[in-house]
This record gives C-alpha cells, structure tokens and sequence, in this order.
C-alpha cells in the first residue's frame, strides 16, 4: 500500500523527535506504581476498590505536574495553586468518555483556560508518604478535604467485599460508560513498577504497540489503510483492523506513533487475542526545559 504523502514526508522527522523527547523523558521519569490484571478468583480480602478513570496519568511532584513520561505538563498556574507541597499520584481527567479532549489539553505548551476549567486532578495515591495503602486512604481523604482547590479531587475508595459484588459493580460502571475498575490491597506500600498489589479490573485486557507499516482496505476502505500492522516490545507483529474510524483508515495514526489496542487473552503463538485499534497513545506533552508559567 502507497503510504499518505504526509506520512512519508514526515516519517524520517518524526523518528528523530520521538528519540530526542525518549531520551529527555527517560531522564526524568516519575517512580510511578503499576498495576497487574486481575483473575478471578484472587482473594480480594484487604482490597480497595475504586473506578478506573479514563483520563491522563499524571504525577504532582510538590512543585510541578509530570507526564508518566516525565515530561512537564503545562497547567496553569491558578490551576496549581492550592496543590499540597507533597506528592500526588492520580490522573487528569473531564469525566467519562472525554479521553481525547483531557488528552489535548495535556499536550498543550500554551494550556487554553477553557479546557484546563473541564479538568480535575483525581488523586488516587500519596507516593512519598510511607505508610500502607489504607492510612494513604485517610490521608487522602483529609488532604483533599482540606484544600481550597477546586480541581483538586479524590477517588472514591471502598473496601472490597466478594468477586459477585466486584463483577455487579464493574457491570454498573460499563453501563455509565466508565473503563473498569481498580483494586489496592490496603497492606501495601507505594513502590514504583508493576505489582499484584495494585490490580486493574476490565473486561478486556489491553496494551500498547508501534505503528510499523499499514494494509490496503478492500471493497468500500479500497484506497485506504485496511489495518494498522503493529509490534510490541518484544518483537512481535499483528494487525490491527477492527476498531479504526472511517477518519482513522482515511487519515491513520503516523508511522512511529504508538497505539494502544485491546484484546481477549492470547492464542497459542503467543498473539493478542482478537486485538482491536482503541487509540493513539498521544497524551505525553512536550519536553520544555523549564515550566510554562500561564495566568490563561
């Protein structure tokens, strides 16, 4: 298939500034706890259960907002204002549904006053205060409690119970149109990588992969891309099809970029499972060398 003109235009360029940011975001990268999936029949007792927000990650390190990336977020500065002096970690957000338009106005040098008013910080951990989860929970609860910010907010914590309440609650959650939900033991302290104390609970599983190449479409996507040919990390190339907009396969996510996908388990080879396009993964803003100070 004939690459889009601004696609091969574009693809020597855009590999450089993707190594240049790289190489500046790993410099700086928040310690940032990651989660492992959930199974059932995990025991779930000394678990917190929370909504999982489809938002922006974001780390407040006392003085600035970081990308997962470590790159500066460029909030205002009335926006930050009556953020605590310690760190937080939680996630930007606008409310459900509303990934893209919190992920533009994370991308911005020049932050719009308009969009950064839609937004909250949703606090879901005090990575630097150094007691259990469950105590982080309280202190959470009288941090937010206190400040005088109103785009600061918590994440509602509830001690979870049994694996039928916790499918019944993720239920409710889908219908509203919400992500899934999060699990927290209440014993553990904040430690930055992956850990099983720290479980996503979703319907799908889901990951990220590099853009390397695209398929034709056939019948009515003749003339366009039929699918995204992506690769993990380790190496692995798939297709993605399923899921990509008419706007999407007219106009596709450029060469380099990364995308997240979704799937169902992986077949004997080791493949994503019936893996579908969800997104560009394109909420990392730019790497400016100082923060952007903005009254607007």
């Amino acid at each position: 298939m004939k690459i889009p003109a601004r696609q091969g235009c574009l693809r020597v360029g855009l590999m450089v500034l993707m190594c240049l940011l790289v190489a500046v975001a790993r410099a700086s990268e928040p310690p940032l706890q990651l989660a492992r999936v959930y199974q059932a029949g995990m025991d779930l007792q000394g678990y917190w259960v929370s909504e999982k927000l489809d938002g922006v990650r974001a780390y407040w390190d006392g003085q600035q907002l970081l990308s997962r990336g470590g790159n500066i977020i460029a909030a205002p500065d009335w926006f930050l204002r009556d953020f605590p002096a310690q760190p937080l970690d939680g996630e930007l957000w606008m409310g459900r549904g509303r990934f893209a338009q919190v992920s533009a106005a994370v991308r911005r040098l020049q932050p719009k006053a308009q969009e950064w008013r839609q937004i909250r910080f949703m606090v879901f951990d005090l990575p630097a205060s150094g007691v259990p989860f469950s105590e982080r929970v309280k202190r959470m609860r009288e941090l937010v409690g206190k400040t005088s910010s109103y785009h600061l907010a918590l994440v509602e914590q509830r001690p979870a119970t049994d694996h039928g309440a916790l499918l019944a609650r993720l239920d409710r959650v889908l219908a509203v149109g919400g992500e899934g939900l999060m699990l927290h033991h209440g014993d553990s302290f904040y430690k930055a990588g992956r850990t099983a104390a720290l479980l996503k609970v979703k319907t799908f599983q889901d990951a990220e992969a590099t853009v390397v190449d695209y398929s034709d479409g056939k019948g009515k996507y003749q003339g366009q891309v039929g699918a995204l040919v992506v690769e993990t990390g380790d190496g692995r190339r798939f297709k993605l099809g399923s899921g990509l907009s008419d706007n999407e396969r007219a106009d596709p996510p450029p060469l380099g970029s990364t995308v997240t996908y979704k799937y169902y388990g992986l077949t004997s080879t080791g493949l994503p499972r019936f893996a579908s396009f969800l997104r560009v993964r394109n909420d990392e803003p730019a790497a400016p060398t100082r923060r952007v100070s903005q009254s607007e």
